[in-house]
This record gives structure tokens, C-alpha cells and sequence, in this order.
């Protein structure tokens, strides 16, 4: 995403495949090691028990270096990672990413990084998380789906 100040800058973010959540997301100057990392450590805390978590990326360098999957490892993280030239196989965060574009990041004119930072918070977390309903989650939002699954109510499901 561009802003103003600072050029291009870039979004990683976290989905729960189940809720259509996003779990965790960064907002960095470099789409690298560190950021997706970074974001993958955010979902941990947020997140807290990882049993049997299956991580699934395409095949970025920064998802595919040894610094990564090392990490994951030690987490107890399973990987999992696109198929070479299949984009469907990440269509889920494709379609969010596209979403937020259409919905917000065409509309807005960033100043810096730290006003894009607060941009995709505000979108995320306050919007998207929490107002945006989904027809594969019982034209329910992401957080009301969770809660509902908390209470063990399977009828949205």
C-alpha cells in the first residue's frame, strides 16, 4: 500500500480459516522474515494454546526461508504452503486482501506509515472483525462467530 511519506509499505496478515478472523496483522516498510514472523508471533499471543496449528502460506521468500520454518518448528507450528502457481489454494486471505483494498485502502490517501498502521487497526479490527458479516459464517461477523462457537451454539455454523 502507498502512502505520502514513506512509499510502499505492506500488510501481513493472519486468518482463522474456521471464523474468517484475522487474527493477527503487521504493517511494515519490508514484506519480510521479520514482519511475517512478527505477525506470527502476535497470533500466538493472542491466540495462546497452538495444538495442532497448521500454518498455510504461498511461497514467498520470506514464508519459505530456513529462518521461518525454524520457527515454526520450534512453535510446534505445521506449515503448509500453495501449490506452485495455484492461487486458489490461498484464496480465503486473497479475498480479504482484496476486500480491504475495495472497501478501504482505494478510498484513503495515507499520509506515513504510522497513519496506515492505524488505518488497517481501525479497518480490522474495529470494522471488519467486528461489523463485516460473511455468508460462510452464517452472515455472522468474524468475533460474533467465535463467540457463538464459545457458547456451542452450532446452528450458524
Amino acid at each position: 500500500m502507498w502512502t505520502r511519506k514513506d512509499g510502499w509499505c505492506y500488510l501481513s496478515s493472519i486468518m482463522d480459516l474456521h471464523s474468517r478472523r484475522i487474527i493477527s496483522h503487521k504493517v511494515g516498510k519490508f514484506m519480510d522474515i521479520k514482519l511475517v514472523i512478527d505477525t506470527l508471533k502476535m497470533a500466538i499471543y493472542k491466540r495462546g494454546d497452538i495444538t495442532d496449528l497448521i500454518i498455510h502460506t504461498d511461497r514467498g521468500s520470506q514464508y519459505m526461508s530456513k529462518e521461518y520454518r525454524k520457527f515454526c518448528a520450534k512453535k510446534g507450528i505445521s506449515v503448509s504452503y500453495s501449490r506452485k502457481g495455484n492461487p486458489y489454494d490461498n484464496a480465503c486471505i486473497e479475498s480479504f486482501h482484496a476486500t480491504l483494498k475495495k472497501e478501504y485502502v482505494h478510498n484513503e490517501n495515507f499520509e506515513n506509515l504510522e497513519s496506515l498502521r492505524t488505518g488497517m487497526y481501525e479497518y480490522i479490527e474495529i470494522w471488519y472483525n467486528n461489523s463485516r458479516i460473511h455468508s460462510k459464517i452464517g452472515f455472522t461477523s468474524p468475533n460474533e462467530y467465535e463467540e457463538s462457537m464459545k457458547k456451542g451454539n452450532k446452528e450458524i455454523a
